[in-house]
């Protein structure tokens, strides 16, 4: 009797489990990209952030880096972005590579993402032409 519930109980709140329930946040920022929201991709930015945007490099602070974000995407206007590659193995760590098309050109996005306090942030964020 009690074999049953158990199994019952761990079905359920399984089910329940917001992870399953919301898609990679990996996908949604390619969502975003594809958008060329810059406000809304800078919320999932950590307090600082490494930026490299074609070859110039350096750490911001989360404002720094969504006003250059923006600064990209008004240069190039995003037409399409779709996954190229994700690790979600571990439980506190993300990378995406995402292909950006853009009406410029292609470019090749590389997101690294930590966890904290149960929430991912972006701690790099690469965004360099397409080979």
């Amino acid at each position: 009797m009690i074999r049953p519930l158990l199994m019952a109980a761990i079905f359920v709140t399984q089910l329940f489990n917001p992870g399953l329930l919301q898609g990679d946040i990996v996908d949604s920022l390619s969502a975003l990209f594809k958008t060329g929201n810059s406000k809304e991709i800078s919320k999932s930015f950590s307090p600082s952030v490494e930026l490299t945007i074609n070859e110039e490099e350096d750490v911001y602070t989360k404002a720094q880096a969504e006003q250059i974000l923006r600064e990209f995407f008004t240069k190039n206007t995003p037409v399409n972005s779709t996954v190229v590659h994700l690790i979600n193995t571990n439980p506190n760590y993300r990378f995406g590579i995402l292909s950006l098309s853009s009406k410029n050109g292609k470019f090749r996005v590389a997101v690294t993402l930590k966890k904290t306090a149960n929430t991912f942030f972006i701690t790099e964020l690469r965004i360099e032409p397409d080979k």
